[in-house]
């Protein structure tokens, strides 16, 4: 019992430092992009190439994740992550090419994306129900941390020689300090406090002597014994919804919502990245501190209901304030000089996702943006003026427009708080608390795997569907979407709040 304060101490550390690094990974690029094409002279296609590496390499983790964490352990897993995380970075901070780029960007992408699963499933198995949602919590806490800490470093190393270099190397930081707090802690959870508070680790729960633990293959997962295919709805309803409601592609157009309010160039991008950032982790911090008190279903119905709200509301405002995408960084030949290093052009925050290539519906022309996990804040990265901000004012009065700005200013930061509150946080908590330890690593990186194709669709469909019904109808449709996802989770989501693993894996089997 000595113990147990330094190992939730240390716990805690694990979450907040996982999601630290993970943010700053996802944010660097957005820094590093404009000197590295400078420095190398980057086509389009190979920028678009330096930041999509990332994604490629969190998703390929996403598919053999899972195995690695079922078969070696989730603190083995995540030792190992940023073993790889160290490699990466060194390479980025040496490249002297692009391939070298590619290299490191990949193996920086595979380990936040290993690191990111085996984190939450490490915490959720080493705590207790009390305490277990708010330190896996705090690994979205760490996100939104990251996503500022990194808009302030690429700031001061903006006009820095080699600036880009220190950028990618500083990720090095978090990831070390993590590796220290998983070796001062135990690998599993004897001896650490009461075993009705910790469920020790690889699925030796508490149970009766001699029952023997059911071993589970991944075709389990679709098979409705031991209720396995209503979790497998449940994890894979969650991270669809979270990505259906659009929650890429609202803060896209953050940028221009800013502008039309009246701020422009720098002070657009720092309010868009400093503004936005501190909603993310005001409001992640208050999802934090009620999400052992509220429960899991409360929070998820609450933010999937403001999420709603305000993306209508955005919808609404779109039909009285044009907002219409513009050319590529194709579009101009000094589109490099007009990117603001600290993040305007569209740099704003979500939650966490990976970059993604748009594709202009109109004129075929590639636009890059980086979007933000699952675990996790969105980031949105232009090589260019990729919105036109330049529309003609409306004829109505000049007070009745700026109104109209700011109300869709007000719902982008509702929208942003909700996704905060809600399906941010909860849904990989409920992820790593749903399933049994003995497949737990693999049915957790199955829903991931989904959760960034998921992505990777609503993001390459985004310009093409505003193409076909408009951007206001787009918002709209992302509305119902949200609202069938708020039906999905007053009917099929169970609350896991205050339950032992044991008692979760009690319910799933016993319910329908």
């Amino acid at each position: 019992m000595g113990l147990r304060p330094a190992v939730l101490l240390l716990c805690a550390s694990v979450s907040l430092l996982g999601g630290l690094t993970f943010g700053y990974e996802l944010a660097v690029i957005s820094g590093a992009l404009l000197p590295l094409q400078l420095n190398f002279g980057l086509s389009c296609l190979e920028q678009e190439l330096l930041v999509g590496s990332l994604l490629l390499g969190a998703l390929l983790a996403s598919l053999v994740g899972g195995f690695l964490i079922d078969c070696y352990g989730r603190r083995r897993a995540i030792l190992g992550s940023n073993a790889v995380l160290l490699a990466g970075s060194l390479i980025l901070g040496l490249a002297s090419s692009l391939p070298w780029l590619l290299l490191g960007r990949l193996s920086v992408g595979f380990a936040i994306s290993l690191s990111s699963m085996a984190c939450c499933i490490y915490v959720s198995e080493l705590v207790g129900p009390r305490q277990r949602g708010v330190l896996v919590s705090l690994y979205e806490v760490g996100i939104t941390v990251g996503i500022l800490f990194s808009y302030g470093l690429n700031y001061v190393l903006a006009g820095s020689p080699w600036g880009w270099r220190h950028m990618f190397g500083w990720a090095a930081a978090p990831a070390l300090l993590q590796s220290l707090s998983l070796f001062l802690l135990p690998a599993g959870a004897e001896g650490t406090a009461a075993p009705k508070d910790l469920i020790p680790l690889q699925g030796r729960e508490t149970s009766k002597p001699g029952l023997v633990k059911p071993q589970y293959s991944f075709l389990d997962l679709f098979r409705a014994q031991d209720g396995m295919w209503s979790r497998t709805v449940v994890g894979l309803g969650l991270v669809l919804f979270q990505q259906l409601t659009g929650q890429p592609n609202v803060l896209y157009y953050a940028s221009t919502i800013f502008r039309s309010v009246g701020f422009h160039g720098g002070s657009s991008a720092v309010l868009a990245s400093v503004g936005l950032g501190t909603v993310k982790v005001a409001a992640t911090l208050v999802a934090t501190g009620l999400v052992d008190r509220a429960g899991r279903r409360a929070l998820l119905l609450f933010g999937c209901a403001f999420m709603a709200l305000s993306v209508s509301g955005i919808g609404l405002v779109s039909f009285a304030v044009s907002l219409d995408s513009g050319p590529s960084c194709l579009a101009t030949s000094n589109a490099s000089q007009q990117v603001d290093l600290p993040g305007s052009s569209g740099l704003l925050l979500r939650s966490s996702l990976p970059p993604v290539l748009h594709t202009n519906g109109d004129q075929g022309q590639p636009v890059l943006s980086v979007t933000e996990r699952p675990i996790h804040p969105v980031i949105t990265a232009s090589l260019g003026p990729v919105l036109n901000t330049a529309s003609p004012v409306p004829t109505s009065p000049i007070l009745e427009h700026t109104l109209l700005c700011w109300s869709a200013l007000v719902c982008m930061m509702v929208y942003v708080s909700a996704f905060s509150v809600g399906f941010g946080p909860v849904t990989w908590l409920v992820l790593s608390e749903i399933y049994p330890a003995e497949i737990r690593g693999r049915a957790f990186a199955f829903c991931s795997s989904f959760n960034w194709a998921a992505n990777l669709f609503i993001s390459l469909s985004f310009l093409d569907l505003i193409g076909a019904i408009g951007l206001a109808w787009t918002f709209l449709l992302y509305g119902l979407t949200a609202v069938l996802g708020l039906a999905f989770i007053y009917l099929l989501v169970p609350e896991t709040k205050g339950q032992s693993l044991a008692e979760i894996e009690q319910q799933f089997q016993t319910s329908r």
